[in-house]
């Protein structure tokens, strides 16, 4: 089991890679050309898209009418706090 600070198991000073070890550039991924690294990226958004889970066509529709009524809202209250700003401005400043 972890914490925020590290693991319990062993102190924070020993959590560090020691500098002396060289890191490699790349690894497996290096290795691969540009069109099969694209190609990986590609399977790789196909696979991701299959695990979404996708509204039916009911909940598309409400969802769909809830936000344009929001939005129709939000408009109109914007609109009423303009008029009012542009009248109180006219009034103060002439």
């Amino acid at each position: 089991m972890t914490d925020a600070v590290g693991s319990i198991d062993m102190p924070d000073a020993q959590d560090e890679a020691p500098e002396s070890k060289k890191t490699r550039k790349g690894g497996k991924r290096g290795k691969k050309g540009p069109l099969k690294r694209l190609a990986l990226f590609y399977r790789q958004i196909v696979a991701e898209l299959r695990k979404v889970v996708w509204p039916t066509r009911n909940q598309l529709t409400t969802y769909t009418t809830v936000v344009i009524i929001f939005v129709v809202i939000m408009i109109g209250l914007v609109t009423v706090i303009d008029y009012g700003l542009s009248n109180a401005a006219k009034y103060v400043f002439g």
